[in-house]
């Protein structure tokens, strides 16, 4: 009996030592999943493409309605992309449902507003001095508040939106 409690005690000790081997090893696998996951295809995109930090008209001036605007993509906690929106008396958060850069180089990207219930889609173009403007901007339906770089209201051009530090 003493010869099978040996051997039956250094089968265990293998059998545990292999299982110790194979739960490290699958915990080692899981990080590495875990943090390849953990690169969202939508936050690559746009970090690659520049559009992370705040953006404005004009970046002196304070908050508004009007040229005050501050538009900011940023990467929450969860790793997704994050559109907030400050316009001084009344600011929102938003979420960038998916992004690509088109052959022409254009940033399109799909946005969810949870105040208005709404998907919409807009392309932004990246200038040579590294502001951006929007080249348009529709809704699910299809309906354009800008097309073309112009609003569809006025057939006024957009205005280039700069990088505020």
């Amino acid at each position: 009996m003493t010869g099978r409690a040996g051997t039956s005690g250094t089968g265990a000790r293998n059998v545990n030592g292999r299982f110790n081997r194979l739960a490290l090893g699958l915990a080692v696998l899981a990080c590495f999943a875990s943090s390849a996951s953990a690169d969202d295809p939508i936050a690559e995109t746009v970090r690659k493409w520049g559009l992370l930090g705040p953006w404005s008209l004009d970046c002196s001036l304070p908050p508004d309605h009007g040229n005050g605007t501050v538009l900011a993509y940023e990467i929450g906690a969860d790793g997704g992309v994050q559109y907030r929106r400050d316009f001084g008396d009344v600011s929102d958060e938003n979420q960038v449902l998916a992004a690509e850069v088109s052959a022409e180089g254009l940033l399109n990207l799909e946005v969810y507003f949870p105040a208005i219930k709404q998907k919409r889609e807009y392309g932004l173009e990246m200038l040579s001095d590294g502001s951006l403007r929007a080249i348009f901007n529709r809704s699910e339906k299809g309906e354009y508040s800008i097309k073309d770089g112009k609003f569809v209201a006025t057939r006024k051009p957009t205005s280039a939106q700069h990088r505020c530090e």
